[in-house]
């Protein structure tokens, strides 16, 4: 197997297959996506750094050491793309952020050792929104529609994945940002239970509400990476005490047996257009004829979370770039400075009422599952699909009532970031435009598995996951 496009269009599972087969190399898997990197990158700007010599070395030794019958898992000698809030010691880590401009880590984050150790390949860092909140100058643009938006703020993760530049990646999510270029990107996203994966050593957005996980093209895939990322970390204080099980174990398992609850009045019928609910009216009807019976639930707390979630997010933030603003404020773009600062201006009393105010959800979606005995949730992952580049980067001032295309999006994926349950974004279908669409689901606290297990089981009576972007070739 030499063609470097099959090469890049294999999935985890595959590559590592054929790498126990001898069909291929991990220096071969790298060279074919350093050279999809050198295709794709002048269009789509999914990377910020591009790690050619150290990339090759890690394949280098992959492959030493699975001839030498050190086996280190499903990740050995694959690469990956690491979103560049992830420190990466001797690698630049800038966030975004000309206030970053140079800043060369001096150790790994956690979720990065955890990657080595597995023995997977660095092969960058991709691009993300200053800060993971502003904006990304020039912009990322999607494989799948150059005009359209990839998603925020993991946005290079999702178009590396996409434009088959990198197997996986690994982004972070505070309010979205893995699922969201997960859905728009036709890739399936997994936000873990809060503390799964330790975020030490990841610049924070606002630390309780930070996730870190993994973007692929498949469920396995996804698996494969999150088993390989979660663990407890003496170093993350907000890391969980909590077995990491096999997630492969049961994820052919089916769906009979399982309980899938849906709130229509929240997440099917405000501001979702009409090719989305279709899209995951599809799904809804395809997971119910495999077995899984669906439950219309209600949850009026659902309403809290935006406000809810802002209020923590904003104060959170304010908190960790005070100093930096300070110092080196002339360095923030002026909206992303204008973000960070607005939680300088909310009252401790406010705070502290969030916080009382997310227990209370958390408290109503626990009970909710176990009065339903839930499995999950399922909804749209946003409620539309992928906006034109130039009306999201439009000024605010000239949109009609001031809102972006964008600021619905997190209608669908705060309410999973509020109450820490984990939460995977899946591939769901297309719109007539041929934009992807995804659909989210919503599980129970460290059951991860059951999501993928679902998620599984729909993309087995779908090839989704098997489309290409129409431009990833031109």
């Amino acid at each position: 197997m030499s063609d470097s496009r099959a090469l890049t269009n294999l999935s985890i599972s595959e590559a590592a297959a054929a790498l126990r087969r001898r069909e291929t190399t991990a220096v071969a898997l790298t060279q074919a996506t350093l050279a999809r990197i050198k295709e794709t990158e002048p269009t789509v700007q999914a990377y910020a750094t591009v790690t050619v010599e150290r990339a090759l070395e890690s394949a280098e030794r992959a492959d030493r050491e699975l001839a030498a019958g050190r086996d280190r898992g499903l990740l050995q000698g694959i690469p990956i793309g690491v979103k560049d809030n992830c420190y990466t010691k001797g690698i630049l880590t800038e966030v975004g952020s000309k206030a970053m401009e140079g800043f060369v880590p001096d150790y790994d984050s956690t979720v990065v050792s955890k990657l080595y150790a597995a023995g997977a390949v660095l092969i960058g860092k991709t691009r993300c929104h200053e800060w993971s909140c502003g904006g990304s100058e020039p912009p990322t643009r999607s494989a799948w529609d150059r005009d359209r938006f990839p998603g925020g703020s993991s946005i290079g993760s999702g178009v590396a994945v996409s434009a088959r530049s990198a197997f996986g990646a690994i982004g972070t999510d505070t309010g979205g940002s893995i699922r969201i270029p997960a859905t728009l990107n036709n890739l399936v996203g997994m936000k873990a239970t809060y503390g799964r994966v330790s975020a030490y050593g990841v610049a924070p957005l606002a630390w309780s509400l930070d996730h870190v996980g993994p973007l692929t093209r498949t469920a396995r895939d996804n698996a494969i990476m999150l088993g390989a990322m979660a663990g407890h970390d003496p170093n993350d204080a907000n890391s969980a005490r909590v077995d990491v099980p096999d997630f492969l174990t049961d994820i052919d398992g089916g769906l009979q047996g399982m309980r899938i609850g849906i709130d229509r009045d929240y997440f099917l019928y405000p501001g979702v257009v009409d090719s989305v609910r279709a899209v995951t009216e599809a799904v809804i009807d395809q997971l119910a004829a495999m077995g899984a019976k669906i439950v219309e639930v209600n949850l009026p707390e659902l309403e809290m979370t935006r406000e809810t979630l802002m209020t923590i997010r904003m104060v959170e933030s304010a908190s960790y770039h005070r100093h930096r603003i300070r110092e080196q404020g002339h360095l923030y773009s002026p909206g992303t400075r204008a973000t960070l600062q607005m939680g300088e201006v909310i009252l401790a009393t406010q705070y502290v009422a969030a916080l009382r105010a997310r227990e209370r959800f958390r408290r109503a979606m626990k009970n909710l599952f176990r009065r339903e005995s839930l499995h999950a949730q399922i909804s749209p992952t946003i409620p539309v699909s992928a906006p034109l580049l130039e009306d999201v980067w439009k000024p605010r001032a000239d949109m009609e009532n001031g809102e972006t295309p964008t600021d619905g999006f997190v209608h669908h994926v705060y309410p999973a970031n509020l109450s820490g349950q984990p939460a995977i974004s899946a591939p769901g279908g297309f719109t007539p435009e041929g934009l992807p669409v995804g659909y989210q689901l919503m599980g129970r606290p460290f059951d991860e598995a059951t999501l993928y297990r679902i998620a599984y089981a729909y993309e087995r009576t779908q090839n989704w996951h098997e489309r290409q972007p129409p431009q990833v070739y031109d």
